[in-house]
């Protein structure tokens, strides 16, 4: 849950709930914010929302990737009622109490030292997957409440799967050849005094601050991720095939002027013989 403001002492706004749709279409587009949140977003793939849906999409898109920590400070949480050699589904942490802090040296010399704390947001947007496959025919077989005949069963997705939680910075991939995080010390004349730092080179604005047993997470930027070529928006699908030329939809050739002419003439000829015929008979009926 997210609240904003334009300006310290304005009014907070509470920003919606971010969609899957919302995260996979902002992933295809670049856009500055105006900081009025019903501004509408003009992009191509169209967005499904305005810019405080944007605002959040944003927001989860940032956090999942930059949200980090020191090595040690956050543990698994350990279920109740669980055996030893259960696997317990590692989805949820809590502080360590034991956790004795480390020193900030430390912490700047190696990024395995630092761990995300923030679930992965996979390529369907979603930090859980869903088979949409089965939830579409689900929906489908719902809806036409009837039995239809066996058709092939289509080949069951993959199921995708993020880095779990708690994974080392050091396991990162590179993006565009360019390393994820950046190392520094706040100061290197005074160590004992200073703060380490990492620095997010793929959301530039992202910080991650600690030292001893404290530390945070700050971004100041604007909203883009780092791109290492020039932003093309995505191609527009082809366009639909014509509908094919047939006799129902053939159009009938325009006449030419000696056409029309003769089947004026036609008509003409018509209508007199009708009023010579008319005539003779009312003759006869004369005798």
């Amino acid at each position: 849950m997210y609240f904003v403001c334009n300006e310290p002492g304005l009014p907070w706004t509470k920003l919606p709930t971010v969609t899957p749709a919302q995260i996979t279409t902002a992933r295809l587009i670049r856009k500055f914010f105006t900081g009025r949140l019903d501004a509408p977003i003009v992009s191509y793939p169209p967005f499904p929302g305005n810019e405080s849906n944007y605002l959040r999409a944003q927001i989860a898109r940032i956090s999942a990737g930059t949200q980090v920590s020191p090595q040690g400070f956050y543990q698994f949480r350990e279920e109740e009622g669980t055996e030893a050699e259960e696997e317990v589904p590692q989805d949820g942490y809590e502080v360590n109490p034991e956790f004795e802090g480390v020193a900030a040296v430390k912490l700047a010399e190696s990024l395995s030292a630092w761990v995300h704390h923030t679930q992965h947001i996979l390529k369907q947007g979603r930090c859980t997957w869903v088979n949409l496959t089965l939830k579409n025919k689900e929906l489908n077989e719902e809806e036409e409440g009837e039995e239809r005949e066996e058709e092939e069963e289509p080949e069951e997705a993959e199921p995708e799967l993020g880095p779990p939680l708690l994974t080392p910075l050091s396991q990162d991939e590179e993006v565009f050849q360019t390393p994820p995080w950046t190392l520094r010390m706040s100061s290197r004349l005074t160590p004992e005094h200073a703060l380490a730092f990492v620095r997010s080179n793929l959301w530039p604005g992202a910080y991650a601050y600690a030292t001893g047993k404290k530390f945070e997470n700050v971004y100041v930027g604007w909203g883009l991720k780092y791109t290492a070529e020039s932003y093309s928006p995505p191609v527009p699908p082809r366009p639909q095939r014509e509908y094919l030329t047939g006799p129902d939809v053939m159009e009938v050739p325009d006449p030419t002027v000696e056409e029309e002419q003769d089947l004026r003439d036609a008509l003409e000829e018509q209508e007199e013989s009708r009023e010579e015929a008319g005539a003779s008979e009312e003759e006869d009926e004369d005798d």
